[in-house]
């Protein structure tokens, strides 16, 4: 845990086992208003957006002949929901595709562009009709950075310097050039490069000292043109691999500016993952369990990456998380279409505040993926109607939004846990914080502070000091449901949604709430 960080207090043990549930208690949360830690890095509202199913082709481009309404190719009604949410960074084109993607098949007339199999995804067949310009385009109009991920696995050497060079060389250079040719003059501003993805599996299957060379020999040739200035991201470490990011950071260390680390919601890797829409009540809680376990992986990568950089120099990026449970029946396999409950929410929410206790080390995220894939922001029917729906890891999104490049404000936590208890030994002994919380100073003075209340059944009566700040006015936002298993689909699109949250008293220094079961709540107070 940061110094900065929440402090968790259990205060008293409520099991869940069957359907019991835990006793009502009132939580206490403190505030340090007058002490402040690290910015909270705008870039841990990352997206992701890969080759995979129907996240690019049907989600986020339809092109410019498409019946469904759109903006130079781009979906209007996803692309003003993803300016609506401020999107601060996005990643592309994988993912394990990244390593199979050669990008000069994405570029020049697209009626020219040859197809390629999709190997990793499905086997379907992908015409690069989206390649560099569009999506670099796409990012320059969300006014959100680019992030690259560049082939490693059957790429070259030259095949990723000349990548870079066509994308931000201003030069009178062959790469630069074949991109005026290609209707682009100016080059564009690309900060991101990852060196690689899962190179320990899709991207190369490769030992973590033979990667750590690569890297060295591949950052050599990624070179700053004209002001650009690459920040490099090493391929890092699945989960618990701890020995990866040790070997990196012995290996590389300076030599790259940011590492990265997946981790998903995910109850195992071989047979079912479990649905999206139809589980119990013990599913849920090991699912909130499992999705905190992050903060105690991060806290060990983080050691690790201590001992040889303790300026904090090297930056850690989550650039793959979120939840990952079995395809919608009916759809197609290997497109990793799932549904988005307020399960979901919660799995979003509660990371995000993990992250916000950890952005001196975390430097960005980006949630698997932007529309279609696993834990998306957006669904769209892209056979049908051409409808696009909402989900609550969206709203969750929109809503915590002003974190972003907020100062974090360190506080102390008082509440009951619960814990989940399952049939496998797997699902035993993680304690569940009945409630969870976040709080931060924006730029214009005003405190905004997340709270989850986990409980499926129980209320939570809150008390939340503030140490000597007496605001005025606060605005609230909450996320509820009837139903924990809830979701939006294309003829229920507000099943989950967010409603104004009134229920808030100031007294003094002090407010005074009640979090109703199985919410989320947003406070802005001024």
């Amino acid at each position: 845990m940061t110094s900065i960080g929440n402090r968790l207090i259990a205060c008293g043990l409520s099991l869940w086992v069957g359907i019991g549930t835990s006793a009502i208690a009132s939580t206490t949360i403190t505030v340090h208003t007058d002490k402040s830690g690290p910015v909270i890095h705008k870039e841990i509202y990352g997206q992701f957006a890969e080759h995979l199913g129907t996240c690019i082709y049907g989600g986020l481009w339809v092109g410019e002949g498409s019946r469904i309404p759109n903006v130079k190719g781009y979906r209007t009604d996803v692309f003003n929901a993803l300016k609506e949410l401020r999107v601060p960074v996005l990643r592309w084109p994988g993912g394990c595709f990244a390593d199979e993607y050669h990008w000069m098949d994405g570029i020049g007339p697209r009626e020219k562009r040859p197809k390629m199999q999709n190997n990793n995804w499905g086997g379907t067949i992908e015409d690069n009709s989206f390649g560099t310009h569009e999506f670099l385009n796409l990012c320059e109009m969300l006014g959100c950075e680019p992030y690259i991920s560049g082939n490693v696995g059957s790429g070259t050497v030259e095949e990723l310097a000349k990548w870079v060079e066509y994308m931000t060389s201003d030069g009178d250079t062959p790469m630069a050039n074949l991109r005026r040719k290609n209707g682009r003059d100016k080059a564009w501003k690309v900060k991101f490069l990852g060196v690689g993805n899962e190179s320990w599996g899709c991207g190369g299957n490769m030992r973590p000292e033979y990667y750590a060379d690569l890297f060295r020999r591949y950052s050599v040739y990624c070179r700053n043109y004209d002001g650009n200035r690459l920040y490099k991201i090493a391929s890092g470490a699945s989960d618990y691999d701890f020995n990866w990011t040790k070997v990196l950071m012995n290996n590389v260390g300076n030599r790259m500016d940011g590492i990265s680390l997946h981790y998903y919601t995910v109850s195992g890797w071989s047979g079912s993952k479990g649905s999206a829409t139809d589980f119990s009540k013990d599913d849920y809680y090991w699912t909130i369990g499992k999705c905190l376990e992050i903060e105690d992986v991060i806290k060990k990568h983080s050691a690790i990456m201590d001992k040889k950089d303790p300026k904090k120099q090297v930056g850690l990026l989550v650039d793959e998380w979120g939840t990952w449970w079995d395809e919608e029946p009916g759809t197609v396999k290997g497109h990793l279409y799932q549904q988005n409950t307020m399960r979901d929410a919660f799995v979003a929410a509660l990371t995000l505040n993990v992250f916000h206790r950890h952005t001196d080390r975390v430097r960005m995220a980006n949630i698997a993926q932007v529309v279609n894939v696993l834990q998306s922001m957006i669904l769209t029917d892209t056979i049908g109607s051409g409808h696009m729906v909402l989900t609550p890891t969206y709203h969750v999104f929109n809503m915590y939004k002003e974190f972003m490049g907020a100062t974090s404000l360190p506080l102390d936590i008082v509440c009951d846990s619960l814990q989940a208890r399952g049939d496998s030994h797997a699902r035993n002994g993680r304690k569940i914080p009945a409630v969870s919380a976040s709080a931060a100073r924006g730029a214009d003075g005003a405190l905004v502070v997340s709270l989850a209340n986990v409980s499926l059944d129980e209320p939570k009566d809150i008390e939340l000091a503030l140490d000597g700040l007496k605001p005025e006015n606060i605005d609230g936002t909450i996320l509820t449901c009837k139903a924990i298993d809830d979701y939006n689909d294309f003829e229920h699109p507000e099943n989950v949604r967010p409603r104004q949250f009134k229920d808030v008293r100031i007294k003094g220094d002090r407010l005074l709430l009640t979090l109703p079961a199985k919410s989320i709540v947003v406070l802005n107070a001024k």
